[in-house]
C-alpha cells in the first residue's frame, strides 16, 4: 500500500523561533507581506513581536486583522481583496487555527482564481497551483494548522462548515515559538490542548493510519498528556512542550485523516460559533467510548502513552476503559465543560447537526462506521 507524507518545507521550533523570520523572508526574496490575524492579538500586543522585526529590517507589510473564530466565506473574500490591494507577494499568518485557515484560503484563491467563490474548495479541490507562500506563526498550542494541508471554512448562508484538503495549501515556513503562546488565557490553553489530543487520538485510530503516523501520534499523546496541566497553570516548560506536541500531532493527522469527533464538532462551530477546540474536547471521550470495540489494541497504547499505570496486565476491555477515563480526567482537570448544552447547543437542532456530521469529510475516517441514527443518538447522549 502507498502512503504519502507532506510536511512544511522549513520549520523552526523553540523559544525565540520568531527571530528567524527575517532570514526566511530575505533568503526567499519576498517583497511585501499581508499579515493575517485578529484584532484580539493586535490589541494584546502579540502582533508587535512580528511587526517590530519587520520594521527594524525595513520589510514592507500590511495588516488584515478581520479574522474571527470559525472564518467565513465572506471573510476569505475580503482577505483576497486586501491581498490584492496591498500588492503583497506573501502571507504571514499569526494566530490560532482561524488566521491560519484564512491565510490558506486567501493564498489558494490568489493563485487559483477560478475558486474565488470559496465553496468550490470543499473536499479535495483540483487546484493547479501552490498557494501564495505562507509563513505561519501559531499563537495557540492546538490546531497545528501551520503544518497541515487542511483548512476549514464556514458557510454562514448554509449554516455549515466545510473542510478543504489541499497539498497546495501547506505553509512554506512555520515558526513554532512558545513565546508567542504565553499570553493565551488558561481556558484557551485547555481547549486548544484537548483539540491537539483529539488530533493525536483520532489520527492514531483513523482508518488511514499506518506505522509512521502511529509513531508520531503516540509521541504526541505522550507529550500532550504530560504537559497540558502544567501549560494551563502557566508553566513555561509546559507551554513549550505543548507547542511541540501539537505540532507532532499535526504532522501525523494531516496525512492520514481524523474521525467522528471532528465530524461532530464542525457543525457546532457553524451553528453556534462554538470554538473548535471546546467542541472537540467535550465530544472526545464519548466518541472514544463508542469507538472502543473497533480499535484493536490501540487504546492500550493510548492508555500507556497517557501514563496509566499497570496497563499490560489489564484485559482489553479494561485497557480501553482506562484510556477513555484518562482522557475524561485530563479534560476535567483543565476545566473542559461536560455537556454540549453548556456551550449553547439546542436540542431541537440535533437532527440537522447529525446530518451535517454524517456528511462531514472527517467522519469517513472513523474506525467505526457511523449511521445517521447513531450520530443522532451520540449528540443526544452528550447534550
Amino acid at each position: 500500500m502507498l502512503h504519502r507524507m507532506i510536511l512544511n518545507e522549513t520549520f523552526w521550533f523553540g523559544s525565540g523561533a520568531v527571530s528567524q523570520l527575517v532570514s526566511e523572508i530575505t533568503q526567499r526574496n519576498f517583497k511585501k507581506a499581508l499579515l493575517v490575524t485578529d484584532k484580539v492579538l493586535v490589541q494584546a500586543g502579540v502582533i508587535e513581536k512580528v511587526t517590530a522585526l519587520l520594521d527594524k529590517h525595513q520589510l514592507a507589510w500590511q495588516l488584515f486583522d478581520e479574522v474571527m473564530p470559525n472564518p467565513t466565506i465572506s471573510l476569505v473574500q475580503r482577505g483576497v481583496g486586501a491581498f490584492k490591494a496591498a500588492q503583497a507577494d506573501y502571507l504571514i499568518a499569526i494566530g490560532g487555527g482561524s488566521p491560519q485557515d484564512t491565510a490558506k484560503a486567501i493564498g489558494i484563491i490568489i493563485n487559483n482564481p477560478e475558486f474565488e467563490d470559496v465553496r468550490s474548495l470543499e473536499g479535495v479541490a483540483a487546484t493547479r497551483n501552490p498557494c501564495v507562500p505562507i509563513i505561519a506563526i501559531p499563537t495557540t498550542a492546538g490546531t497545528a494548522a501551520e503544518v497541515t494541508i487542511n483548512y476549514v471554512i464556514t458557510d454562514e448562508e448554509k449554516r455549515r462548515k466545510f473542510v478543504c484538503v489541499d497539498p497546495h495549501a501547506i505553509p512554506k515556513v512555520s515558526l513554532i515559538d512558545a513565546d508567542m503562546m504565553k499570553s493565551m488565557p488558561p481556558a484557551l490553553k485547555a481547549a486548544t490542548g484537548i483539540d491537539a489530543l483529539t488530533h493525536a487520538i483520532e489520527g492514531y485510530t483513523t482508518r488511514g493510519a499506518w506505522e509512521l503516523s502511529d509513531a508520531l501520534h503516540l509521541k504526541a499523546i505522550q507529550i500532550i498528556s504530560r504537559s497540558l496541566r502544567a501549560s494551563v497553570a502557566g508553566d513555561a516548560k509546559g507551554v513549550e512542550d505543548m507547542a511541540l506536541g501539537q505540532y507532532i500531532a499535526g504532522m501525523g493527522f494531516s496525512n492520514v485523516g481524523l474521525g467522528l469527533v471532528h465530524g461532530m464538532a464542525h457543525p457546532l462551530g457553524a451553528f453556534y460559533n462554538v470554538p473548535h477546540g471546546v467542541a472537540n474536547a467535550i465530544i472526545l471521550p464519548h466518541v472514544m467510548a463508542w469507538n472502543a470495540p473497533f480499535t484493536g489494541e490501540k487504546y492500550r497504547d493510548i492508555a500507556r502513552a497517557m501514563g496509566v499505570p499497570r496497563v499490560c496486565p489489564m484485559t482489553l476491555d479494561e485497557a480501553r476503559a482506562a484510556a477513555v477515563e484518562a482522557v475524561r480526567k485530563l479534560g476535567a482537570d483543565v476545566g473542559i465543560p461536560l455537556r454540549l448544552r453548556d456551550v449553547g447547543m439546542k436540542e431541537e437542532d440535533i437532527p440537522a447537526l447529525a446530518q451535517a456530521a454524517f456528511d462531514d469529510v472527517c467522519t469517513g475516517g472513523n474506525p467505526r462506521e457511523a449511521s445517521l441514527e447513531e450520530i443522532t443518538a451520540l449528540y443526544r447522549q452528550i447534550y
